[in-house]
């Protein structure tokens, strides 16, 4: 947002210079990003009258007659095109000094003598590029100094706004900011309603107030495009970066800096019957301004009339029913659009607009006529016409009032380190236009304050905002630098919790680095790997960041495959973040669980003389995810079962349960997902709840037994579809507190045995009070095997 000094000057008495006022504002939260010069140094650059102009043979110059005011006319060589007789000029006289240090002196060119330079906004330092000389009003008074005529010792302020303070990307903002801070008077703008001499208004139908709660429009007939635009507002503009375009558009662009309103101008008679605001149909094509053609989307908000769309609302106008020099009826707009309904629109179109800039942060509710009837008043001063009465469609109770907020005085005093007076607290919410009410509480810590904000503060919605005003006004310079005291409070460190960096340590000494991904995704690829519904953002950066993640998962498949395309042979990934599912029962309504994932990708070890080159396997991955597991010795904790999750590889996947309770998956990735993804190589993953892996059975001390171990080995026919890990629990169940280890050494299968295999396992007992004797130990094996034959209709071998 650029503002000049001189402007803000005439809303508020200050004797500051530019680098005051900037550092001022600054301390008060608008950041100003640069002070510059309105034009660079110059002297001796005087207005002119060119009197007479007339080609040089053969070469594209003009020898001029110029009258600067001393009853002698100066002979000048120009190139510029639009030179021409009659004309007001900025002439630099012999011994003017240009920016860059440039002094002028006699010269020749083509023969010719010139005595001086007729001059550019370029030349004087007054823009970065110029087509021509400048042309001055007819009324600029000759010999006048240039300086002089166009008040030129002025400064431009750039200043850095934040997306809660739209209130200042006007003028008129950032002059009552000034006020305030100042605690002078502000001078406002006194614009009264013009009088009307027709009749003539179009109407206008609003299909969503939500999007539109207040839409504007005047007929203003007559206008004299042609006319020239003021020097004093093509100076305003020029300074705060706008190009002086036609009269309609600069009084249209200068009430936008002015009061922040953006206004839009329509051909009258490019117009069919009435204004309709409404949402764009899928596939309706309009032609913008510049001349691009957009296919309009049925989130977009568009003014239209009988025949179709005219305009993007509050974004850009639409070249059929632009304004251009032919224009003599002007159907002038004034609307409030909704942030929500602009926001994230321009940017989808590939556009950047000053109006989008201010509709996508809000304006302020109130400002709307006030905007039409200033507009208004300037075009009629300036190009003439006849004004018709405004023709207004609202519904007032959807633009709500700000809330009231409530000011604890402990709240504030707790926040600044620092008592302010009750009565300068009051007097500051005051001077920011804010209504307060003061309430007396039994102690002074009790004291409350309730304030509603301005139709043009809705950035203030809580107490902390409140508490930021009072600081900035009252200054953070007066309030003096504190040490915090604090009293230190050691951090329970419990025995049982894994801390995470022992977790990373872990998959780092394995192989892993660590990634970090967007908790939004590209929801192509989440539906791949998640069936839950995400949540979709209203106003995603693109379509491939628009969903919350459900799973880790995609953001290090999308990696993996940007590190593959880069010639990545081997690729080991892992991240711990929230995944976001939406949940009715949570307290937001999302429920954000911790994960870890895990991503193995190509071959298993690094490329080597020594070893042959082997692509990961689900057993690869669920070794690595064992060796997390083993963290928590609990590992009897854990089961591993048959997978249902449809992007695991079917017979290469398994669900991991903890005390019974789903938990995660680990396996190969599905082929179909795969070719989705256009990667080749095996991919190897696992998803794990994160807090089944943060807890540990803190170790006891157990005295080793000194009596002999006894080992016994079975090899059990069982049926394929009888899971080795149920065998196995099932000789635990049995066994008790006898079982030293169970280890499966064989699995043979072969058409000989049908739908059954054979499991060769051994089984390791021991007392710790007595050695076991024969006896003993055969009775320990018979129950095994009646378990076996009982529970899984499995046989004895051998």
């Amino acid at each position: 947002m650029k503002i000049n000094k001189k402007w803000i000057d005439e809303y508020v008495d200050n004797s500051l210079s530019s680098n005051e006022l900037s550092d001022l504002i600054t301390m008060a939260g608008l950041e100003v990003d640069s002070v510059e010069k309105v034009a660079g140094d110059f002297s001796n650059v005087i207005v002119a009258h060119v009197v007479e102009c007339e080609d040089i043979p053969d070469t594209h110059l003009h020898k001029t007659k110029l009258d600067v005011g001393t009853g002698e006319n100066v002979q000048v060589v120009c190139g510029a095109a639009n030179c021409r007789e009659g004309l007001k000029v900025a002439f630099a006289q012999v011994g003017a000094v240009l920016p860059g240090d440039f002094k002028i002196g006699k010269a020749k060119l083509r023969g010719v003598e010139s005595f001086g330079m007729i001059c550019s906004y370029k030349e004087l330092g007054m823009a970065e590029e110029s087509d021509g000389i400048i042309e001055l009003p007819e009324d600029a008074p000759i010999g006048e100094d240039l300086r002089k005529y166009l008040n030129l010792e002025d400064e431009t302020i750039e200043i850095e706004l934040t997306s809660n303070r739209p209130d200042c990307l006007s003028v008129r903002g950032v002059a009552r900011e000034v006020s305030v801070l100042l605690q002078k008077q502000f001078r406002e703008l006194n614009v009264k309603p013009v009088n009307t001499v027709i009749a003539d208004k179009v109407t206008c139908e609003i299909e969503s107030f939500d999007d539109c709660p207040r839409y504007l429009c005047r007929v203003i007939k007559g206008v004299n495009q042609k006319a020239t635009t003021p020097v004093w507002m093509t100076e305003k503009l020029r300074r705060c970066g706008i190009r002086s375009v036609s009269p309609i558009v600069d009084v249209t662009n200068y009430v936008m800096l002015e009061l922040g309103q953006p206004l839009h101008s329509f051909d009258l008679d490019k117009i069919e019957q009435k204004i309709i605001v409404r949402r764009a149909k899928d596939g309706e094509k309009l032609k913008l301004l510049s001349e691009q053609e957009v296919t309009l989307k049925n989130d977009t908000l568009v003014i239209a009339d009988s025949k179709g769309p005219l305009a993007l609302a509050g974004i850009f106008g639409g070249f059929d029913s632009g304004i251009n020099d032919n224009t003599v009826n002007v159907l002038l707009e004034s609307a409030f659009f909704s942030p929500l309904a602009i926001k994230g629109r321009a940017r989808a179109y590939g556009l950047n607009t000053d109006a989008s800039h201010r509709f996508e942060r809000g304006v302020d509710t109130e400002i709307q006529k006030r905007a039409i009837e200033r507009a208004t008043e300037l075009l009629v001063e300036i190009a003439g016409g006849e004004v018709g009465p405004i023709s207004t469609n609202q519904k007032s109770e959807v633009i709500s009032d700000n809330e009231k907020v409530t000011l604890r005085r402990s709240r504030l005093d707790a926040i600044l380190g620092k008592s302010i007076a009750n009565d300068d607290v009051m007097q500051i919410f005051s001077r920011l236009g804010f209504e307060p009410q003061f309430i007396k509480g039994d102690k002074s810590q009790n004291d409350i304050f309730v304030v509603q904000a301005p139709s043009f503060r809705f950035d203030i919605a809580i107490e902390e905002d409140l508490v930021e005003e009072v600081a900035r006004i009252y200054g953070y310079n007066n309030i003096e630098n504190k040490s915090i005291e604090n009293t230190l409070i050691m951090k329970d460190a419990h025995e049982a919790n894994i801390d995470k960096r022992r977790i990373d340590d872990a998959l780092v000494s394995l192989g892993y680095y660590e990634a970090i991904t967007y908790s939004f995704t590209d929801p192509k690829v989440l539906s791949l790997v998640s069936k839950v519904q995400p949540l979709m953002l209203k106003d995603p950066i693109s379509p491939e960041m628009s969903a919350m993640r459900t799973s880790l998962l995609a953001g290090l498949l999308q990696t993996a495959k940007y590190n593959l395309n880069r010639q990545q042979k081997r690729i080991r990934l892992f991240e711990t973040g929230l995944r976001y599912i939406v949940d009715a029962n949570a307290i937001t309504g999302v429920a954000q669980d911790k994960m870890l994932c895990a991503i193995a990708v190509g071959d298993l070890e690094d490329e080597s003389w020594s070893k042959k080159s082997n692509q990961v396997d689900f057993f690869d991955m669920k070794g690595d995810l064992e060796e997390l597991i083993s963290l928590s010795a609990n590992s009897k904790a854990f089961e591993f079962r048959v997978t249902t999750q449809e992007y695991l590889h079917p017979g290469q996947g398994a669900d991991i349960y903890k005390d019974g309770k789903y938990v995660g998956s680990v396996g190969m990735l599905h082929p179909k997902v795969q070719k989705e993804l256009g990667i080749k190589q095996n991919v190897g993953v696992f998803e794990i709840l994160y807090d089944a892996l943060s807890t540990r059975n803190i170790p006891l001390y157990k005295e080793i037994s000194k009596f002999p171990t006894n080992r016994r080995d079975f090899a059990f026919l069982v049926n394929k579809n009888i899971a080795a890990s149920d065998l196995l629990k099932g000789i635990a169940d049995v066994v008790g507190d006898k079982l030293v280890e169970t280890r499966i050494f064989d699995i043979f299968e072969n058409e000989s045995l049908g739908e059954n295999r054979s499991i060769a396992l051994s089984v390791t007992i021991q007392d710790k009070d007595k050695t076991l004797d024969e006896a003993q130990i055969d009775e320990c094996a018979n129950s095994i095997i009646n378990m076996a034959k009982d529970k899984f209709n499995a046989t004895l071998r051998a």
